[in-house]
């Protein structure tokens, strides 16, 4: 529409969709091809995880070797740490 016809009418927009078919997410694609995504997806974010752990355990053993223990040989926990 024109931006003149847009500024004089409200745009019915109940009205236009009436006769029309949704466009949301159906089964249009493929059940295997959403599955293969969503392992995907999973992997990448159990690879995250596993590198941010490593990363946050390496982060406490530069920790502990500066902290003071009572005995020498004790490992602090994380929560400890």
């Amino acid at each position: 529409p024109s931006p003149a016809r847009t500024a004089l009418a409200p745009r019915d927009t109940a009205a236009r969709r009436k006769g029309k078919a949704r466009r949301g997410r159906g089964k249009a694609r493929n059940e295997s091809l959403l599955s293969k995504q969503k392992r995907s997806r999973r992997m990448k974010a159990n690879d995250r995880e596993r590198n941010r752990m490593h990363h946050l355990n390496s982060a406490l053993d530069a920790l502990r070797s500066v902290l003071p223990t009572f005995p020498d040989d004790a490992k602090l926990t994380k929560i400890e740490t």
